[in-house]
C-alpha cells in the first residue's frame, strides 16, 4: 500500500488546489459579511452547470464556461443574499446561518427541476493519463489545478493592489473605521456577495471537470469546503488556501488506511482538531 503513497500526494495536491477556490469565496463572505454561508453548495451546483451549459449547450471552450460560471454564480449569489438573506443578518450570525441551509435547499431543486437528477459530463476531448513512473495523472486534471492557481493569483493581486480589493480587507478587519473612512460597506458586502459566490461556482464546475455533475455536487463538497476554511482560520483568504491544501491531501491520504467512502471524516477530524488545539484556525487572527 505504501508504493501508492506518491500518486495519493498528488491526488491530494490537486484536490487541495481546486478546493481552495470554493473556500476562498466562502471565507471572504464570512469576513465581510460576518456569517458562514452554507448556500456555497447550491451556488457549487449552479456554476457546475451553468459552466455545463456554456460548454455543452453553447460550444464554449473550458475557460469561457468557467468565466460564464462565474458570472452565473455570482449573480445568483448576490439576488439571493438581497432578498432571502441580508433582512436576517440584523438577528444573527446563527439565523444568517440557518436561513442559507434553507435557501441551499431551494436552489437545489430549482436545479433540479430544469436538469433532472441525472449525471451529466462535459463535452471535453478524451486524452490519455500521463506516467511518471509510478504515478498517473490526467492532462485535464493538471489543467484544472492550473486554472485553480491562476485565480488563486488573480485574487489575491486584486485584494492587494485594486481599490475594491483594500475596502474589502478594510471592511473585514474593521467595518466601524471603514465607514469612517468614507467606504461604502453595503456596497463592499455586494461585491464580496458577488465574487465571493462566483469563485464558489468556479469551483464547482472545476470538481465537475473531473467527473460529472448532478443536483448535488456542491453538497458533496460543502464539508470539505468549511473544513478547509476553519482549519486555516475563518476570514483570512491565506487561510482558505493552507487549509485546502491540508484537507485535500489529508483525504487522499485516508486511502491508505481508510475506504474511499469515509474519507469525507478527514474533514469532520480535521474542524475538531482545529477547534481543540487552535479554536482561530492555523492563519487566523482573530477569534470569532
Amino acid at each position: 500500500m505504501l508504493d501508492l503513497l506518491p500518486q495519493f500526494l498528488v491526488n491530494g495536491i490537486i484536490t487541495g488546489a481546486l478546493l481552495a477556490i470554493p473556500a476562498i469565496g466562502f471565507t471572504a463572505i464570512f469576513a465581510v459579511l460576518r456569517f458562514p454561508n452554507f448556500a456555497v453548495a447550491s451556488h457549487a451546483t449552479i456554476g457546475a452547470f451553468a459552466g455545463y451549459v456554456a460548454n455543452v449547450s453553447f460550444g464554449m471552450p473550458a475557460i469561457p464556461s468557467l468565466i460564464f460560471a462565474f458570472l452565473v454564480a455570482g449573480a445568483v449569489g448576490l439576488v439571493s443574499d438581497e432578498i432571502a438573506l441580508k433582512p436576517l443578518r440584523k438577528h444573527g450570525a446563527l439565523t444568517t446561518a440557518i436561513a442559507s441551509i434553507a435557501l441551499t435547499i431551494v436552489l437545489e431543486n430549482i436545479v433540479r427541476f430544469f436538469f433532472g437528477n441525472e449525471l451529466r459530463g462535459y463535452d471535453l476531448p478524451l486524452v490519455r493519463d500521463m506516467r511518471f513512473g509510478d504515478i498517473r495523472v490526467n492532462p485535464q486534471q493538471l489543467e484544472n489545478m492550473a486554472l485553480a492557481v491562476v485565480i488563486m493569483i488573480l485574487v489575491f493581486a486584486a485584494l492587494k493592489f485594486t481599490r475594491m480589493g483594500k475596502a474589502m480587507r478594510a471592511v473585514a478587519d474593521n467595518a466601524g473605521l471603514a465607514d469612517l473612512k468614507g467606504i461604502d460597506a453595503v456596497m463592499v458586502g455586494r461585491v464580496v456577495a458577488f465574487a465571493g459566490m462566483g469563485l464558489v461556482g468556479v469551483g464547482g464546475m472545476l470538481f465537475g471537470l473531473g467527473t460529472s455533475i448532478d443536483p448535488l455536487t456542491g453538497f458533496r463538497f460543502i464539508l470539505a469546503i468549511f473544513a478547509a476554511a476553519v482549519v486555516g482560520g475563518l476570514g483570512s483568504i491565506p487561510g482558505a488556501v493552507l487549509g485546502a491544501m491540508i484537507v485535500g491531501i489529508g483525504e487522499e491520504m485516508s486511502a491508505l488506511v481508510l475506504e474511499p467512502a469515509y474519507k469525507s471524516a478527514v474533514g469532520f477530524l480535521a474542524i475538531v482538531l482545529v477547534l481543540t488545539f487552535r479554536p482561530r484556525g492555523l492563519l487566523g487572527e482573530r477569534a470569532y
